[in-house]
């Protein structure tokens, strides 16, 4: 039988918001938006629900008087992530 995959994960902009931090532990909110190739608004939506589930942390701050928003990875979501992986390693050994 198969296990369920995380429904907050298997959205496509939300795993790779998750894939790219897995590489590189920060990232601005530049970077991840040209990365993943979203919207402004949109990105900011699937941050927040990371957040509320800490896969994520999130950091507002200014650079040269402009806003900075700086993205990292949990070990919540390192784990997440990492079962993710294992569950769709699962399906393909089916």
């Amino acid at each position: 039988m198969f296990k369920p995959l995380n429904p907050l994960l298997h959205s496509e902009l939300r795993l790779a918001i998750i894939s790219l931090l897995i590489g590189v532990k920060e990232a601005e909110f530049s970077y991840i938006k040209e990365k993943t190739g979203a919207t402004s608004g949109n990105l900011s939506v699937q941050l927040s629900k990371l957040q509320e589930v800490k896969y994520i942390k999130i950091e507002k701050s200014f650079k040269d008087n402009y806003p900075l928003t700086k993205c990292s990875i949990t070990e919540t979501g390192i784990q997440a992530f990492e079962e993710y992986v294992e569950i769709l390693k699962s399906y393909i050994k089916k």
